[in-house]
């Protein structure tokens, strides 16, 4: 029984702090669904926790970007075929190519090695309060603080000189969306392909204690795959956090109990994260998968080289895995939810996302005790343009 198909990925918000209406209705009666790409091709939609965590678990489906077909059109357009993926694109790769240079990086990515990046994070993060305090008594929250913090975080950590950072930044802006031509999307990851392939070779000439100098000083890659490795780093780094603190803040200006209960009680803030994560589900397209054989699935039956397209916000609703999925409750244990990913393409920096939102959120509260929006929130520009969700900006005041 395949059910209803679908001729398009439900992206539609009724409301900015809401996933698609859409998702939760098929969850319900079609957790696993028949979906018409736009080129054509017919794949499936996952919309349930378990055969999320299913498919992402499971290695007979594939993240090779050359079996990849879009679920959504770029710039109204059919978006072309894949090619194979790059030498250190490791994210687009299965089986042994994949863990050997997932293993060069882990290594990097430590929980202990996060943890000691701590002081350096409280540092940059009270650097951009006190700036922010220095506008007067307002600004735009994202421009000032959600996308600069992580920003310079990760271009600490692999080297990049901070000073640099508004080119990639603009350019990973125009990657990221839906509605800009691909050429033009093409033309900004050349760019920052290019940005770092220099970088990598500066790199050579006057090494540094950064992740990049470290990935060269192995000798087991070309600065090709070194190049490649921190373009994938350098975009992942600062895109996810930064929207996650941009809409984070607007989810708990939005929930006054839950904001209260934080900064009566800043020792909640481990799980207040883990449920922002689960609550927002900022992933809204994706991650994708393309089956490698014949299988079985939550009672379908999937054939080789079929696509399989997950809703990350649909999968974190969840009545099935989550008490009350749709309320926003930071004494929840959200353990569990695929905000992160699942699996062995599970994101790689995520312990250090997570102490810069811990770090972020806790200190931001701390130091703006009457921080609010100042805007209606229906006036608040959302990212439903874009790959990653969130909010193309955030005004505030305080005083």
């Amino acid at each position: 029984m395949t059910g209803t198909l679908h001729e398009e990925l439900p992206l539609e918000r009724s409301s900015i702090l809401e996933p698609p209406a859409e998702l939760g209705a098929l969850r319900e009666t079609q957790p696993i669904s028949r979906l018409r790409y736009p080129d054509g091709h017919l794949g499936w939609l996952v919309t349930n926790h378990a055969l999320a965590r299913a498919v992402l678990a499971d290695r007979r489906f594939s993240n090779r970007s050359e079996l990849m077909h879009s679920p959504v059109r770029v710039g109204g357009k059919v978006a072309p075929a894949p090619p194979p993926a790059k030498p250190g694109m490791f994210i687009n790769m299965d089986g042994s190519e994949h863990s050997k240079y997932r293993k060069l990086l882990t290594g990097q990515f430590t929980v202990r090695r996060m943890n000691q990046l701590v002081p350096r994070i409280e540092q940059i993060v009270a650097d951009h309060l006190a700036a922010m305090r220095a506008e007067g008594s307002g600004v735009d929250l994202v421009s000032a603080f959600a996308l600069p913090v992580p920003s310079m975080v990760i271009c600490e950590l692999l080297g990049v000189p901070y000073e640099e950072r508004a080119s990639f930044q603009q350019d990973s802006k125009t990657a990221f969306s839906l509605t800009n031509d691909f050429d033009d999307i093409m033309a900004a990851v050349e760019r920052i392909e290019a940005f770092v392939a220099d970088l990598v070779r500066r790199k050579h000439e006057t090494p540094g204690d950064d992740m990049l100098t470290g990935l060269i000083e192995t000798g087991e890659l070309t600065d090709e795959e070194v190049a490649n490795m921190g373009l994938l780093l350098l975009i992942a780094g600062h895109e996810t956090t930064a929207n996650m603190l941009g809409i984070g803040t607007l989810a708990l200006l939005e929930n006054p109990e839950e904001l209260a209960a934080l900064r009566a009680d800043p020792s909640l803030i481990d799980n207040a994260v883990e449920e922002l994560m689960r609550y927002l589900s900022i992933i809204q397209i994706g991650p994708m998968r393309v089956a490698t054989e014949d299988l079985e699935l939550g009672g379908v039956q999937i054939k080789a080289g079929e696509s399989v397209t997950i809703s990350v916000p649909a999968a974190n609703r969840d009545p099935n895995r989550f008490d009350r999925p749709d309320e926003f409750d930071i004494r929840r244990p959200a353990t569990g939810h695929i905000g992160f990913g699942h699996g062995v393409h599970q994101c790689l920096g995520q312990q250090l996302a997570r102490i810069e939102m811990r770090v972020a959120y806790n200190a931001l509260l701390r130091e703006f005790p009457d921080l609010r929006i100042a805007v209606p929130v229906s006036e608040v520009p959302m990212r439903k343009d874009m790959g990653i969700y969130g909010v193309h900006s955030l005004p505030v005041e305080f005083t």
